[in-house]
C-alpha cells in the first residue's frame, strides 16, 4: 500500500466516485444521506469554485493493482469558503473529510490536512474551521495535535429547507 497520498481537484465528472464515499462518511458520522439531495449539493459545489473545493485523495494504482496505470481514489476532502470579520477575512470550513478505513492510522489524515492547509493558504484563507462528532475521539485528537483549538462558543445550526432538483 502506498505510503504517500496524492490529491486531485475533483470535477463534476467525479460525482459518481464521490457519492459512495459521502454515503460511507455520513453513515460513519451518523448523518442522514439522501442521494438526490447530496448529488445536487455536490454538483453545485463542483460547478462553482467560489463556494469551495473538493479534492480526491488518491493512492498509486501500481501498488494497489498492477493491472492499471491510474491513481485510485481512497477518500475525499471538502473545503467550503466563508468570510469573517472575527477571523480577519476569508475563512473556510473543512466540511467533509473521508478516508477508507484501510487507509486510516497510517498518517494519511495528517498528510491530507497538511495538503489542505497549504491549499487554503494559497486560496487566501485566514482561518480553518471544522466540526468533529464527540464520539470520533481519534479525529478530535488528530485535529488538536495539528493546532485546532476548542472554543467556549457552541456550534449551532438551523436547516433552511430548499428544493433540490
Amino acid at each position: 500500500m502506498s505510503t504517500e497520498p496524492s490529491f486531485r481537484l475533483a470535477t463534476e465528472s467525479d460525482a459518481n466516485t464521490l457519492l459512495p464515499f459521502m454515503r460511507d462518511y455520513y453513515a460513519f458520522d451518523g448523518h442522514a444521506f439522501h442521494e438526490q439531495k447530496a448529488r445536487a449539493a455536490l454538483i453545485n459545489l463542483l460547478h462553482d469554485p467560489s463556494f469551495g473545493r473538493v479534492w480526491l485523495i488518491l493512492t498509486n494504482a501500481n501498488e494497489a493493482d498492477e493491472k492499471t496505470e491510474r491513481d485510485l481514489p481512497v477518500g475525499y476532502i471538502v473545503l467550503c469558503f466563508g468570510y469573517s470579520l472575527e477571523w480577519l477575512g476569508r475563512d473556510a470550513f473543512v466540511d467533509e473529510f473521508y478516508l477508507r478505513p484501510d487507509y486510516r492510522g497510517r498518517g494519511w489524515g495528517r498528510k491530507t490536512m497538511a495538503f489542505l492547509e497549504d491549499a487554503a493558504r494559497s486560496l487566501n484563507v485566514t482561518a480553518l474551521h471544522l466540526e468533529v462528532m464527540h464520539q470520533n475521539t481519534t479525529a478530535l485528537q488528530l485535529y488538536q495535535k495539528l493546532g485546532f483549538k476548542r472554543h467556549q462558543s457552541s456550534f449551532l445550526s438551523k436547516r433552511i429547507e430548499q428544493k433540490f432538483s
